[in-house]
This record gives C-alpha cells, sequence and structure tokens, in this order.
C-alpha cells in the first residue's frame, strides 16, 4: 500500500435537482504531486478523481461522518477500512450520491468529481451514476437473463448500437463470459453467488464507466470466489478508478494502492 490515512466517521443513516448538467472529465486540469524517485527520475502521481474536503454527514440529528478530506487518484484502488459504524459506506455512497434518496440526509463540506462540485445544484444524478457505477454487498441480480442483466443499463441509456458485442465485452472484463457463454437467455437467479457478484460487476462496467465503487462485494463469498474477485479487481484497474470498502485489513494489503481507515475516535482527521 502506497498511502494509509486516518478518517474520523460514525454510523451510516435530497435536494431536488435542476437542470441538467454533464459532468466531463476532461474540463477540469488534472491536480498531480510530483516525487523523486531513487534514480533521480520525477514521478507524477496519477490525477485526482475524487477530492473531498472536509466532508460532514448528517442523517437527521444523527452525525455519521466528520470533516472527511481525503484524494482518490486514477488507475488506483483505494481502500476504505475501519470498524463496524465508522462511517465507510455512507462515504462510499455519498460518492455517487446514492445517499440522496434518504429523506434525512445532509451532507457539508464539498465533493469534487474532476473539479466539479457533486453536489452542485445543476448537476444530474444519472449522468453521476453513469460515470460512477456501484456494486453492493450482496449479489443483485435482475430476475432476468444473464444477457439482459447486462444489457439493461445500456438499452434504458440509448447505447443500443453493437449491443452484443458490449454485453460480451462486459461478461469478458469480469471474467465471466467463458462461464456463461453457452446459456446467456438463462436466468441470472441459477448462477452461483461468485458468479452473480462478477454478473453484478459486469453490469455496472457495460456502460463504461469512469469510477466503479465497491461495497464489501467479497463479503458473503467463499475464498474461492473472493480470490475471484480481488483478481478481477486488478484486471480492471487499468480501465477504471476502484473505490472498494472492506472489513478486511489482509484483503486491502493485498489489493489495495492506498487505504484510508476510518475511525470511530472524536476529534480531527489524521495521516498515519
Amino acid at each position: 500500500m502506497s498511502g494509509f490515512e486516518q478518517i474520523q466517521g460514525g454510523e451510516p443513516g435530497p435536494p431536488g435537482v435542476p437542470s441538467r448538467v454533464r459532468i466531463r472529465g476532461e474540463a477540469a486540469a488534472p491536480v498531480a504531486g510530483a516525487t523523486a524517485s531513487a534514480n533521480g527520475q520525477v514521478r507524477v502521481a496519477p490525477e485526482v478523481v475524487f477530492d473531498a474536503q472536509d466532508v460532514s454527514v448528517f442523517y437527521g440529528a444523527k452525525q455519521a461522518l466528520s470533516a472527511v478530506s481525503l484524494r482518490i487518484r486514477r488507475g488506483q484502488i483505494t481502500a476504505l477500512i475501519g470498524p463496524s459504524g465508522c462511517g465507510k459506506t455512507t462515504f462510499l455512497r455519498s460518492l455517487n450520491r446514492m445517499n440522496d434518496s434518504v429523506p434525512s440526509f445532509r451532507i457539508d463540506g464539498q465533493i469534487l468529481y474532476h473539479g466539479h462540485d457533486l453536489y452542485g445544484g445543476n448537476v444530474d444524478q444519472v449522468e453521476v451514476r453513469r460515470r460512477i457505477g456501484m456494486v453492493f454487498q450482496k449479489p443483485n441480480p435482475f430476475p432476468k437473463s444473464i444477457y439482459d442483466n447486462v444489457a439493461w443499463a445500456p438499452r434504458n441509456l440509448g447505447m443500443k448500437a453493437g449491443l452484443n458485442e458490449r454485453v460480451e465485452k462486459a461478461l469478458r472484463g469480469a471474467a465471466l463470459w467463458d462461464e456463461v457463454k453457452d446459456r446467456l437467455k438463462d436466468s441470472a437467479l441459477g448462477l452461483s453467488g461468485g458468479q452473480q457478484q462478477r454478473l453484478c460487476i459486469a453490469r455496472a462496467i457495460a456502460i463504461e464507466p469512469d469510477v466503479l465503487l465497491l461495497d464489501e462485494p467479497a463479503s458473503a463469498l467463499d475464498p474461492i470466489a473472493t480470490g475471484a474477485i480481488e483478481d478481477l479487481m486488478h484486471s480492471l484497474k487499468g480501465r477504471f478508478t476502484i473505490v472498494i470498502v472492506t472489513h478486511n485489513m489482509q484483503q486491502a494489503a493485498r489489493v489495495a494502492d492506498r487505504t484510508a481507515f476510518f475511525s470511530l475516535d472524536s476529534g480531527a482527521a489524521k495521516p498515519v
């Protein structure tokens, strides 16, 4: 792991959105730091994708996060670890505005995505979630065929050209194609738990997002399926920026380039 930060949090628990504003990754100049390597060469840090600045989250009167500041960089796997109830999932869900559906949710501070304020008044939530995909802790395939699960989002977003190729590419990207290519019309509910989770990853990447958020994607899986998910994360990080929540410090050590520790302690966040 190349970085380890401690963040203060609390237990997890919208305003209306006006006219649409498209978020473009190329609109903001990259934020990068330069460091000198042992041989004297200058290494430039990858572009900052998310820049969370003093983010606090509330569910009604209850505070779930306090003054979190964290940068997440392009092409890296960033792991969020910490005890239960420390706010890891709340922070993860804040990165693509999944908390907006909670009536009592309120966020202070700022989360910039490629320099754009994710919670700005004119930001389109659909566009946010198209660019920032999410896979949940429990596999949640639709009660449809394997093919229709992967094709669902592209169809709904008007990406119907080359749909068969898109579905195959997503299934290959999720290391599932060879296992299901002869039964694409079968129900996705007939797959094993590990296969269902990889199908959910294929469904998320079928629309080619910029970021993939993973909320404890292997917590309900056996060790073999967990290993397959971890291998998949390594293969995907060249194409996507990945943020993963995990309770497993060994898993964080195996897969993450950077790790942030969320704490239940009070007081300002401190780097460790």
